[in-house]
């Protein structure tokens, strides 16, 4: 068999289709017959038992009455604050990029950096990883961990590097991205994915 191709577009496609099948999965098969009701709005605690409901489609609000309410309202990435971080993405924009990156710097060291790294990594682009600490996946099993660490440096694409924190990211003339560690050290690429955690998504 010949050696397969990969088409960055297909591929972002394809995602949406899938993410479109599984909402509807979601709503109108499991949610629909637990007898969930699904109102898509913004809501805001009013008291220990109320919702304000602001339907933005139509602009009407209303209030929502329960014994208990639950905030179940997920996460959002967190990006530190240094310059130029408008020019960075997360994992929330990764798969929604035009065109794929063809030299890509992620920043963090849990879970997320890493799988981002190789996914990328082994799409095709040109991978920089740059963690704080002296090695990544902190609170992990030690042996696991520099075992992921030998693998990543010997046997894939990715460029490691640790104890590399950027303090300035530059948006060139060209539209490439210019990121400046804490040494001075730079490296060019046409995106730069932070990774370092997430926060909950609490605010109006």
């Amino acid at each position: 068999a010949s050696e397969g191709v990969f088409d960055w577009k297909v591929f972002l496609e394809n995602k949406n289709k899938e993410i479109t099948r599984l909402n509807n999965v979601y709503q109108n098969f499991v949610l629909k017959n637990a007898g969930v009701e699904v109102i898509e709005a913004r809501g805001s605690l009013t008291g220990p038992n109320s919702i304000e409901v602001h339907t933005t489609a139509t602009g009407e609000t209303s209030t929502l009455t329960a014994k208990n309410i639950l905030i179940a309202v997920g996460g959002w990435p967190f990006k530190p604050d240094i310059p130029g971080i408008e020019h960075a993405i997360t994992s929330n924009e990764i798969f929604y990029l035009e065109e794929q990156p063809k030299r890509m710097v992620v920043v963090g060291g849990g879970f997320i950096a890493l799988e981002f790294a190789s996914i990328m990594d082994g799409l095709g682009s040109d991978v920089t990883l740059m963690y704080r600490g002296d090695l990544f996946l902190r609170g992990f099993d030690d042996d696991m961990r520099t075992h992921l660490r030998e693998e990543m440096e010997n046997n894939s694409g990715i460029d490691v590097k640790f104890n590399t924190d950027p303090k300035e990211i530059r948006k060139q003339e060209d539209g490439s991205l210019l990121v400046i560690d804490q040494d001075g050290n730079e490296i060019e690429c046409d995106s730069i994915l932070y990774a370092t955690g997430r926060k909950g998504k609490i605010d109006g």
